[in-house]
């Protein structure tokens, strides 16, 4: 007696099997993801640091005034802090003669 039954090449997989797939696929999209990130990231650190200017402070200037002139487009409260940041200034009181270093991306 043959079985004449021809075997089926085709897979069947059970609501478990697919939902293991599915995180499987799920996990190599992460992956792949935060392989990318990481890449981006260690990429931006590698950038050289950006030239800065030096300046003299002059008679009557202020940080408010400086800020104005080096950016003049973006807001002066923001480039004041930058500039504070940059020189570890603690407040925004000048000297004549003071040299300030002034951000790149202001």
């Amino acid at each position: 007696m043959s079985d004449n039954r021809t075997a089926s090449s085709s897979v069947h997989l059970t609501s478990r099997g697919r939902l293991l797939l599915v995180l499987a696929l799920a996990a190599v999209l992460f992956a792949a993801f935060s392989l990318g990130r990481t890449a981006s990231e260690a990429a931006d650190t590698a950038a050289p640091e950006p030239v800065r200017v030096q300046v003299t402070v002059q008679p009557g200037e202020t940080l408010w005034g400086v800020a104005q002139r080096i950016a003049p487009d973006a807001d002066p409260r923001q480039v004041v802090r930058m500039i504070r940041e940059v020189n570890g200034l603690d407040s925004s009181a000048l000297q004549v003669g003071q040299q300030l270093l002034l951000p790149a991306r202001a």
